[in-house]
């Protein structure tokens, strides 16, 4: 069963050309006929679908759209023109901690991140003290997350996100986080959402974490698919294709440099 069906997704930004700080400028701007916009095109003609228990992994340079994707599958943005249909309970790891109130305790911002994430007040109850077991942050809990490190604050965001029972985790360069304890508790828990038939759909620059997660991977660069592949397939062409471009901008310092 497909369960994400992107089809000729475009998303457009416009950047303006002049950059004015006052209305004054503003008007001026628009008299003198300066005044107007670039077009972004952050996705141009994305077309994909996921099947149910796949794991995708969504790769490139930096700009190249993956998160802009993500966001639009999540719903977060909307795009300029095609269509998106997603089935099932999704969960986006997009910014872990996002939604948290740095003035409410741990366990207030438990419920409230969680509420924002769809489940019941009843239903994160019932999860509340495997959140806090996962997190390992139980002996702060009552405090207010203003007093957190920014890794408790990764740890609890991270654990509230996994405790969701989604069908989809949707994994924005979160493969990474809190230490190295973490990360490997972390990457345990997205493997065994694997092996439960859950559908993960992983955008990272970390492409050794792609490659053993993932089956298939797809490579976007200025907004449009390159490769769509198995991941090793993709993560050995993509990482070719950088090798090169380095290999050409270091020839190309190299000519421009003065002579000594």
């Amino acid at each position: 069963m497909t369960v994400i069906e992107a089809r000729h997704v475009c998303k457009q930004y416009r950047r303006p050309r002049v950059r004015a700080t006052s209305v004054k400028e503003a008007v001026l701007a628009l008299l003198r006929g300066r005044r107007g916009y670039d077009e972004f095109w952050a996705l141009n003609d994305v077309t994909f679908g996921v099947e149910r228990g796949e794991a995708i992994g969504l790769v490139g340079p930096n700009g190249s759209g993956k998160s802009t994707m993500l966001g639009v599958l999540a719903r977060v943005l909307k795009a300029t023109s095609g269509t998106v249909a997603v089935r099932g309970r999704v969960c986006p790891l997009l910014e872990l901690g996002t939604g948290f109130h740095p003035d409410l305790s741990g366990r207030e911002n438990v419920f409230l991140n969680a509420s924002l994430l769809g489940l019941s007040h009843r239903e994160t109850a019932a999860r509340y003290d495997s959140i806090v077991d996962f997190a390992e942050i139980s002996e702060f809990m009552a405090a207010p997350v203003k007093t957190y490190s920014t890794g408790m604050v990764i740890r609890l965001g991270f654990s509230v996100a996994v405790h969701m029972e989604p069908d989809i985790l949707l994994i924005d360069e979160v493969l990474g986080v809190g230490d190295e304890h973490f990360r490997h508790k972390s990457f345990n828990r997205l493997l065994q959402f694997k092996a439960e038939g859950k559908t993960l759909f992983v955008v990272s620059h970390d492409l050794d974490s792609v490659k053993a997660l993932c089956e298939r991977a797809i490579w976007l660069d200025r907004g449009r698919i390159i490769k769509d592949e198995s991941a090793a397939d993709v993560i050995a062409k993509y990482r070719l294709a950088v090798e090169a471009w380095e290999r050409s901008l270091a020839e190309a310092k190299a000519r421009n440099a003065p002579a000594l």
